[in-house]
């Protein structure tokens, strides 16, 4: 099965190599690193990443997946991605996604009536694509799965694996891994967090926020 996993500038590169890093394990999974051009793409803290395909070279997709990060705000008006999403989505078995990679399926239109989850900061961008939000690690609605924040690639990816080859394979997966949390704190989540972490964490990051929502809120008008 091909899976077709975006690349874009200042993207989080956790967001990604999470889930690459469980889907490599399953042989029958063929992954395509794919980009508007085969150039190296820079993650949001400028790591470099190699695309494998570009958007004109990549085969039609079994699995389409985005990531997230702060080059998402581009993208929710980027046509060209866009439509190369809603075409490889047209081939999909599976449309997925981890943190705001879920804001750009939306955007592309191929969310609407779902339930989907996405950063705690931003889920409730969600309503405005007609998706409902859902404030859990990994949603799963059918032939759309998508994770939370950052670190729920890992939880999303092994979730995937074992709708398409069965939990013993998934869970023998992340024995492999050694996926065995445990935080060196609580309060990861908004759900542990203590009120005074979660005020400051908002605040920290509110105008970025607002910023990410304009960019929602035109793409959804243009939706429309």
């Amino acid at each position: 099965m091909n899976v077709t996993m975006l690349l874009y500038p200042r993207l989080t590169q956790l967001d990604l190599t999470g889930p690459f890093e469980v889907m490599a394990r399953f042989s029958e999974l063929k992954l395509h690193l794919v980009w508007k051009t085969p150039d190296p793409v820079r993650d949001a803290n400028g790591l470099a990443i190699v695309p494998t395909h570009t958007f004109s070279t990549c085969p039609p997709a079994d699995i389409v997946f985005v990531p997230g990060g702060p080059g998402q705000i581009a993208l929710m008006d980027d046509t060209e991605t866009l439509d190369f999403l809603r075409d490889q989505a047209c081939t999909a078995r599976y449309v997925t996604s981890v943190c705001t990679g879920s804001l750009v399926l939306a955007a592309a239109g191929l969310l609407k009536g779902r339930r989907a989850t996405c950063h705690w900061t931003s889920l409730d961008q969600l309503a405005l694509f007609g998706v409902t939000p859902v404030a859990e690690r990994v949603v799963i609605d059918g032939d759309v799965i998508t994770g939370a924040g950052v670190t729920s690639g890992i939880d999303f990816a092994l979730s995937l694996c074992a709708q398409l080859f069965g939990q013993e394979r998934a869970r023998l997966t992340q024995l492999g891994m050694e996926y065995d949390p445990q935080p060196p704190f609580t309060g990861g989540s908004p759900r542990t967090a203590s009120e005074t972490d979660l005020t400051q964490a908002m605040e920290a990051i509110r105008p970025f926020i607002e910023k990410r929502r304009k960019a929602s809120q035109a793409a959804a008008e243009k939706l429309q």
